[in-house]
């Protein structure tokens, strides 16, 4: 009786050690291969190795992959466990999610290898964008994360009244349409997809922005666009590479109101006048492509003429003179008047035609000093030793201007 029995545990320990003959452990979630047992009108039996034999009915017979009215005992199938033991103590198959969730594993990997990953937009709402990746599996792109020029007008992203109604036209617009992304989030628990097309338009312009760092140079010729507008000047980028065009070199004349030259998206050529950081400050110019008016003012002009010209700013010292485009000067106080002169408000106002004599040309600082009270001295040649005013005190009054002048520019 003993050695029956010993021999009894023998055979149990020998079964329970072979591979072949242990139970499976499964999990929600595990894809794992199975043996059809029997297949009924609106079921089917899998064998996957279980202490049961799994159950794939109803919808979760569907697949775009596998018929299962094709499938005869004998037929080996994958299958995605739902539940490793529902109430009824069932072991709950599906075949339609074995394709989902192969689905969820190349959108992990896509996440991982951070690669592209095609959507088509099916709905549109206050946030953003629903979109289909496969069948049964959709995503989200929020407003922020798309493309700026698929949502605000010339691509530049705005606040204000009425912008959220016209944001929400445009992503109406967007339904049908195909959109390239990458994977900000994944979690395939709670079925969440969050998505970005910026990532895949942002890898494309610095893709872009390389190439044209590594081929241009000074001086060099490229045509943009306008993509910012601020009170010191215009950004524009030209071939992926967006950089600064100050407001000093917008025009050879000055700039009252940047708006009313420009506009984001106005195409512009620009000249390279500077890189600096590896290509992290980019400054270009617009003016250094015109013809300088001053060249020619200097060629028409002489110290001694008396030129028409408009008050374009009165300031303590003086007040500056518009004598055509491009070419401006400075009246300092003391050439106001014969008399005294405490303010010069007092004198002259802005948009006020004048008649002025020149009384110097700066080429270097590109400057005329001017004067009011000698030009109405008919046929009077001002020499230079004649001005009242001091070479030290017109040398601090084009400083002065100078300065005035940038300060009104920036």
């Amino acid at each position: 009786m003993e050695k029956n029995t010993q021999t009894l545990y023998s055979q149990i320990d020998k079964y329970l050690s072979e591979n072949s003959s242990q139970i499976k452990k499964l999990n929600k979630g595990d894809i794992v291969e199975g043996t059809i047992v029997d297949a009924q009108n609106g079921y089917i039996v899998v064998d996957v190795g279980y202490k049961s034999e799994g159950i794939v009915a109803g919808r979760e017979l569907r697949s775009e992959n596998v018929d299962w009215r094709e499938l005869r005992p004998g037929d080996t199938t994958l299958v995605y466990v739902v539940k490793p033991e529902d109430d009824k103590g069932q072991l709950v198959l599906s075949i339609r999610r074995t394709q989902q969730a192969s689905a969820w594993i190349a959108l992990e990997k896509a996440r991982k290898d951070n690669s592209v990953v095609e959507t088509v937009v099916i709905e549109s709402n206050n946030g953003g964008l629903i979109v289909e990746i496969n069948k049964d599996i959709r995503g989200f792109i929020p407003t922020s994360q798309l493309d700026a020029s698929r949502v605000y007008l010339n691509g530049v992203r705005q606040v204000g009244k009425d912008i959220s109604s016209r944001v929400q036209k445009r992503l109406n617009s967007l339904v049908g349409e195909k959109i390239r992304t990458k994977i900000i989030e994944l979690d395939r628990e709670k079925n969440k997809i969050i998505l970005s097309e910026k990532m895949v338009t942002q890898a494309r312009d610095l893709e872009q922005r390389e190439k044209t760092l590594n081929k241009i140079k000074e001086g060099d010729v490229l045509k943009g666009t306008v993509s910012g507008i601020t009170p010191f000047g215009i950004f524009v980028n030209a071939q992926g590479l967006e950089g600064l065009v100050h407001l000093s070199e917008l025009s050879w004349d000055k700039v009252e109101d940047i708006g009313n030259i420009y506009a984001v998206g106005n195409e512009v050529d620009v000249m390279v006048i500077g890189i600096s950081d590896g290509g992290k400050r980019v400054a270009y110019s617009v003016k250094r492509l015109q013809n300088d008016p001053w060249s020619e003012a200097i060629a028409q002009f002489k110290v001694g003429d008396v030129v028409k010209g408009e008050i374009q700013k009165v300031v303590p010292y003086g007040a500056f003179v518009r004598i055509e485009k491009g070419l401006n000067g400075l009246i300092h106080i003391s050439e106001l008047s014969d008399k005294l002169v405490k303010n010069p408000e007092d004198i002259v106002e802005v948009g006020q035609k004048v008649d002025v004599k020149i009384l110097s040309i700066s080429s270097t600082e590109r400057h005329l000093g001017l004067s009011l009270k000698e030009a109405g001295k008919k046929n009077t040649v001002v020499k230079e030793e004649s001005v009242e005013i001091s070479k030290e005190d017109l040398a601090d009054a084009v400083d002065s201007a100078i300065e005035e002048e940038i300060s009104i520019k920036e």
